[in-house]
């Protein structure tokens, strides 16, 4: 069984995991800053550290970075990574460059059991959850890259394999760890948490009242396309969603992000638009359009750019905010989950 990852422990476990081994609260401190300033990946360089602690930690945690087993580099500049986990299981991270910064979309689960009918992350199954460890040695991985070009992680996206909510507290554990000021330091503001709509984890989420960002993967503007389009519709239908959504902008004053992806002849018709416009006119939220990754396996195939924009001002022209994302990666395996199931085939020898 392998050891679990220093990398699981927020600030406050951390605290505890030490006091119970008869040290002061700022070993702590000295130790995140090892981790997540220094970014070592040998205990026994923490040299501000007592041996004994150190040896102790050695033997209890591991600390090693994740295995690289396949890395693509797309023509605008983006950077899909498939790593390998102690398990055996591999997961991908991507990495994409923006005006704004360097933003990394995350993985939380190996595997995805959601079902969403045009998404190459459910091509494989979902086989277990994340650590929080697993998620926070992702973004150590990419930025040891961005190290090399003076450069930062800057924003955070957990949208990658997987349903964040279906994995709760590892998910909220991982934004602490990467938000702490003694690591990284990456802002609450600039975390963007993504889910397909599981209601009670939303409602717990707004009864936290943290500073993250919540998207919320839409794509239907109405219940029976959505449940076709994504089987989560069926447990926690549009109206449930809705007022979960209303109640969590109205405690924590925070704006909503909408994802939609246009996929051509089934939700992006000016009828759609409107409805879309219904159904979130009113609300602290903005749409954000989404071109579609083809995956070969779903059959779906992408808006045209005319179909996108006209859908674009329809919305704005009803009174709803709206941006455009800009593709990424689109000469390698872009959709998520695509650079993973291809590697998992040609491991099986399918």
């Amino acid at each position: 069984m392998a050891m679990p990852m220093i990398y699981d422990l927020t600030m406050p476990q951390m605290e505890q995991m030490l006091a119970e081994r008869g040290q002061k609260s700022y070993r702590a401190r000295q130790l995140y800053a090892w981790l997540y300033r220094r970014r070592v990946h040998d205990f026994a360089k923490m040299s501000d550290l007592p041996q004994s602690l150190t040896a102790d930690l050695a033997q209890t945690y591991s600390i090693a970075p994740l295995k690289v087993l396949d890395k693509q580099v797309a023509h605008d500049g983006t950077v899909k990574y498939l790593f390998a986990l102690a398990d055996g299981s591999s997961i991908e991270t991507v990495l994409m460059h923006f005006s704004f910064g360097e933003s990394v979309c995350v993985t939380t689960q190996v595997g995805c059991n959601m079902g969403c009918a045009f998404c190459a992350s459910g091509l494989l199954k979902k086989q277990r959850d994340l650590s929080a460890g697993e998620m926070v040695a992702q973004i150590m991985a990419v930025q040891q890259d961005l190290d090399a070009e003076n450069r930062r992680v800057d924003n955070v996206v957990v949208m990658g394999t997987g349903e964040p909510f279906d994995n709760f507290e590892a998910v909220m554990d991982f934004c602490a760890i990467i938000n702490s000021d003694h690591g990284l330091a990456i802002g609450a503001r600039h975390i963007t948490i993504s889910t397909c709509g599981i209601v009670p984890k939303i409602r717990e989420f707004a009864s936290r009242h943290l500073q993250y960002n919540l998207a919320i993967s839409l794509h239907a503007p109405d219940d029976a396309l959505r449940s076709q389009l994504m089987p989560v519709n069926r447990a926690y239908p549009l109206a449930e969603l809705m007022a979960a959504l209303k109640d969590y902008s109205t405690q924590n004053h925070r704006r909503l992000t909408f994802e939609y992806i246009l996929l051509r002849g089934i939700n992006d018709s000016d009828e759609q638009a409107v409805q879309l416009a219904r159904l979130i006119r009113g609300m602290n939220a903005y749409v954000n359009l989404i071109p579609y990754n083809q995956v070969a396996e779903n059959g779906f195939a992408p808006s045209s750019e005319k179909t996108i924009l006209h859908f674009y001002d329809v919305l704005m022209k009803h009174g709803v905010k709206a941006t455009l994302r800009t593709k990424h990666g689109e000469d390698i395996d872009a959709a998520c989950g695509q650079l993973r199931a291809r590697y998992e085939r040609n491991k099986n020898g399918e």
